[in-house]
């Protein structure tokens, strides 16, 4: 048996050069271990690592699930890759893109708003420190534009809970389409209103999180948290890897050493009991709950649970479960490799929870410092949407994301039925692509024999409605708004323009049947002539996102040829 060559490539960038003929760039691959069956002269990164297990080659180029690595003169050769920033191991859920609706046949549009910004931050991580491309069923459309803050309308009333900003312009991807953008702008509560704080930290400690991207970075951000907590807060810290335990009993937020020394001795060993992890952090708010308060288990983890409950449909259940008990979830995602972002957004979808992705400190005072009231400060749960269109004037529509989040049309008037929740200062960001009553048809459906229905001569482009509850209630109120032609701009505001931009970048991401003949380029240049307001960066940081994709698209294609 001839002799193996391994090669163990570990812990960072390793810089490889290659005079080989596929290509002369200097190149970037992230490979924690390469074992192949005969020596090995160069290795070329060609596209991206995301492939794990065994590969076989059949010639030169060693090719895996979206992935290829040149091996010269090693034909025959076999190789695993495993790397600790491959996406092999990490999971999201399937997400079947929306497409045209007839508006004639089916004018109502359902669905449960979300204020997660997780999918961004996570795409973030993937292009700008990993250097690749996303999988497209990473990338949530609506979180990606939800990310950005933008100029609303505030309330209206002295006690109103939402405003709203209507907008409609030309579609840059179909000039015959127009875009229509829906944005709510959630009541920024008070100091004086803001309730007291009942936290229990839900801290994965297991081996999967021995990582600096994962606990060290979860300990300073919990501890920006704890630096915004007053003396009527209190903070309890639960633990999970084999076993779960508590490791810091319900303390004031005055004594802000002595949270963050218990935070300080955390260390990371053993398998993920997540399951009996969620139970006790419940049991504990439940055990302090105040009444009227803020009730909110906080869980940090890479979501990877592997031992005791670990179905979706068992953890799900545990957490609705407590839900009516109205203790809120928070989820905050850390890492990459085995990063399972499907679990963390069905259970913070089945938590009255909202759901961030944190790959760094920056990102850390953007939930917990600027963003620090809507993420702890619920407003109002359970909130749906539903838009009935005029097939007078709109002949089709497409909601662009919230895949996830659709409802049943008769789930819009059910209080059974559970849906997101807003936090202070939220805002809720909708865009539809719309083909006008004279447009092109997207769809190819056959004209009904058995019925015709009229419809009424109105120019209304639409109507909108909104339901919600009050965090401690029950019963479900009504906002309504009609669209007029009025909300048609032929130059539209830098908010419009720069949500878009942002769809934009999401759809080309995901590859979306949809985006027609849209360029990175073409986003690149709407977003930068739309960047304003960027008090934090987040905006060029934006802008430094599309030029990465675009530069890594750019290689792949001269790879290939």
């Amino acid at each position: 048996m001839k002799k193996k060559t391994m090669l163990f490539l570990l812990g960072a960038l390793i810089f490889l050069f290659s005079s080989c003929t596929m290509t002369d760039r200097k190149e970037v691959v992230v490979v924690q271990q390469v074992m192949v069956e005969k020596p090995v002269e160069k290795i070329v990164y060609v596209d991206r690592v995301i492939s794990t297990g065994k590969i076989e080659s059949n010639g030169d180029v060693l090719i895996g699930s979206n992935s290829a690595v040149t091996i010269v003169n090693a034909k025959g050769a076999t190789a695993d890759l495993r790397s600790e920033y491959s996406i092999g191991t990490e999971s999201y859920s399937e997400i079947n893109e929306n497409g045209f609706i007839d508006a004639k046949t089916s004018p109502l549009s359902t669905f449960s708003i979300d204020v997660d910004t997780a999918s961004y931050t996570n795409v973030r991580r993937m292009l700008m420190t990993q250097g690749k491309m996303p999988p497209k069923d990473s990338v949530r459309i609506e979180e990606m534009i939800n990310y950005f803050s933008y100029d609303y309308k505030k309330p209206e009333k002295e006690n109103g809970k939402f405003g709203f900003d209507f907008e409609m312009g030309d579609s840059p991807w179909n000039n015959k389409n127009k875009i229509l953008r829906i944005g709510i702008q959630g009541e920024n509560l008070k100091e004086d209103k803001k309730p007291k704080s009942n936290l229990v930290f839900l801290i994965d400690v297991s081996g999967s999180m021995n990582h600096s991207n994962k606990l060290p970075l979860l300990k300073e951000s919990f501890k920006k948290l704890v630096n915004n907590l007053n003396s009527e807060d209190r903070v309890s810290i639960v633990v999970y890897a084999g076993n779960a335990g508590v490791v810091l009993e319900p303390t004031s937020g005055k004594e802000k050493d002595k949270i963050i020394e218990a935070l300080d001795n955390l260390s990371a060993g053993g398998s993920t009991a997540g399951g009996e992890g969620i139970k006790k952090a419940y049991d504990l708010a439940v055990k302090n709950l105040i009444k009227n308060g803020n009730n909110r288990v906080i869980l940090a983890t890479d979501g990877d649970f592997n031992v005791g409950v670990t179905s979706g449909a068992e953890l799900e259940g545990l957490i609705a479960s407590y839900k009516k008990k109205n203790i809120y979830l928070t989820i905050l995602g850390f890492g990459m490799g085995n990063y399972k972002d499907d679990t963390m957004e069905r259970l913070s979808n089945k938590g009255n929870g909202n759901y961030f992705y944190i790959d760094n400190l920056k990102e850390a005072d953007k939930v917990f410092d600027q963003g620090l009231m809507g993420t702890l400060y619920t407003i109002a749960k359970d909130v749906k949407i539903q838009i009935e269109f005029n097939p007078a004037v709109v002949k089709e529509y497409r909601l662009i994301g919230y895949e996830n989040r659709k409802l049943a049309n008769e789930d819009f008037k059910n209080d059974k039925k559970d849906a997101g929740d807003v936090g202070s200062g939220h805002q809720v960001t909708v865009l539809y692509e719309i083909v006008p009553k004279n447009g092109n048809s997207e769809t190819d459906v056959d004209k009904l024999v058995y019925q015709d229905s009229k419809v009424k001569n109105s120019s209304d482009i639409a109507t909108f409605k909104l339901r919600y509850k009050e965090p401690d209630g029950d019963k479900s109120k009504e906002l309504k708004e009609v669209l007029k032609q009025d909300i048609y701009k032929k130059n539209n505001t830098n908010d419009f323009n720069f949500a878009v931009s942002a769809a934009e970048f999401g759809m080309l991401l995901r590859n979306s049947e949809h985006k027609g003949n849209l360029t990175y380029e073409d986003v690149l240049k709407l977003a930068k002539n739309n960047k304003e307001n960027d008090k934090y960066g987040y905006k060029a940081e934006f802008i430094q996102m599309i030029e990465k994709a675009a530069e890594i698209e750019k290689a792949s294609e001269n790879t290939k040829k």
